[in-house]
């Protein structure tokens, strides 16, 4: 009886290590599992972030509502009273009849073609000749164009074209319709490559802090991300103070200097032009006569920019990866 007992014991003795060690490797295994769970989570999230042709942030409802506006048949004789669509045009392979007479450079294989004058107000005895079965305009003068040809009897079609955002549902939009998908994949991959580069280049960053004003030919304004240079900075993650701080509403706000100073921006960025408003000069004097501005940080450090009007001073689907480029060279440089 007593050789029994010391072999029971002897057993359970050995028995507990392994039964803790079985335990041990449970856990660890289980460890493992969540570790990789985790990384596997962390990928996909990656992944999703990540844009592409398929996945091209572009809103579907308002993709899907543009297209339908377009008639069914493909027309053809084509006029478009905007700059930026004319752009997209050309990148598209696609040649209207006529196209507006403007101050912005329109693509140079359309130098040739007539010029139907003001994108607001297009000289209807042109419009006549051309004998256009679609009029392609921009959503923001759509009221005023339409005033304009009401005496025509033709098709018109809007688009946005304000924004970053505005830039690649146009694009999209008139490469579905004309079924342009190679031009427009081609191009649309471009800026997505140049949108998820300055996305990785955020990853984990704390971004800074920005003014952005525009100079008109006898002020400065701050523009909120209605604008085309704050629908940029928005893109890429930067703190738009007009908008978060000053509360701005319009698309173009008159400057309050002591509500600047209180927000202090990091960065300031100026549009301005001799051509289209105020000038460089116009800027370092409305510097010079405030002394308010040597508060801001972004003074103090030197970084007040002034932005090219010609890369930022009109939508353009041909400069937008340029634009991008640049202010990512501001952000994370």
């Amino acid at each position: 009886m007593i050789h029994l007992k010391r072999k029971n014991l002897l057993y359970s003795l050995l028995l507990v290590p392994a039964v803790l060690l079985a335990a041990c490797g449970g856990d660890t295994e289980k460890k493992e599992d969540v570790q990789q769970e985790q990384t596997e989570k962390e990928q996909t999230t990656e992944k999703t972030n990540q844009l592409t042709l398929e996945q091209d942030g572009i809103d579907e409802n308002a993709f899907e509502e543009a297209l339908a506006q377009f008639p069914k048949a493909l027309p053809e004789r084509l006029v478009t009273t905007s700059v930026p669509l004319a752009e997209m045009l050309n990148l598209l392979d696609i040649t209207p009849v006529g196209v507006p007479t403007s101050t912005n450079p329109l693509p140079k294989d359309f130098e040739e073609i007539d010029q139907i004058g003001s994108p607001m107000a297009p000289d209807l005895e042109v419009m006549t000749k051309l004998k256009p079965d679609l009029v392609l305009g921009a959503n923001s003068l759509k009221s005023s164009l339409e005033e304009s040809i009401k005496g025509m009897d033709v098709e018109t079609t809007y688009l946005p074209t304000d924004s970053f955002d505005d830039l690649k549902l146009s694009f999209k939009v008139l490469g579905t319709y004309f079924d342009k998908t190679e031009q427009m994949n081609e191009k649309l991959q471009q800026i997505l490559t140049k949108e998820n580069e300055l996305i990785e280049q955020a990853e984990g960053k704390e971004m800074p802090k920005v003014l952005l004003m525009i100079g008109t030919s006898d002020s400065f304004m701050v523009m909120n991300e209605k604008s085309y240079v704050g629908s940029l900075v928005e893109r890429i993650g930067a703190d738009n103070i007009a908008t978060s701080v000053l509360k701005a509403k319009d698309t173009y706000s008159p400057m309050n200097m002591e509500e600047i100073v209180v927000a202090d921006p990091d960065l300031v960025f100026v549009l301005a032009s001799g051509d289209h408003g105020a000038s460089e000069q116009m800027l370092k004097e409305e510097m010079e006569k405030n002394e308010l501005w040597t508060k801001l940080s972004a003074y103090q450090n030197d970084n007040i920019h002034i932005l090219d009007n010609e890369v930022f001073g009109v939508t353009s689907i041909e400069n937008v990866e340029t634009a991008l480029t640049e202010f990512g060279h501001y952000f994370f440089e």
